[in-house]
């Protein structure tokens, strides 16, 4: 096979698998959090970065949902949020500090030991 059919059927693929993420991103945000991730990424700065302070604390209930066990956790839906949230962020500067917030009292989040 030669090397440029290669390229192409790699590049078609790549280009497959980021319209996959795409699509579960933006049906991801569309039912978690009521929004388009297409209306979102072409905001200003300021609505796009409360739609990120926005998408966090949804990523975060959704991870406590998930620490809980509780029946309606979704890990392809926590999974497609935080890959929209980090398509948001790169997209542009959404004024956040990348997800390293510390918590509000300024402690550090602790980590169970698996000893």
């Amino acid at each position: 096979m030669p090397d440029r059919l290669k390229q192409e059927i790699s590049a078609f693929l790549e280009s497959k698998r980021q319209r996959h993420a795409r699509a579960g991103q933006t049906a991801a945000l569309q039912i978690a959090c009521h929004f388009d991730l297409g209306e979102a990424l072409a905001a200003g700065p300021e609505a796009r970065r409360r739609i990120v302070l926005r998408l966090e604390r949804t990523i975060e209930r959704e991870r406590l949902r998930g620490v809980r066990r509780h029946w309606s956790y979704d890990l392809n839906r926590h999974i497609a949020l935080k890959q929209a949230l980090d398509s948001l962020r790169s997209h542009g500067d959404a004024g956040t500090d990348g997800g390293r917030r510390p918590k509000q009292n300024g402690a550090r989040r602790r980590r169970w030991k698996s000893d």
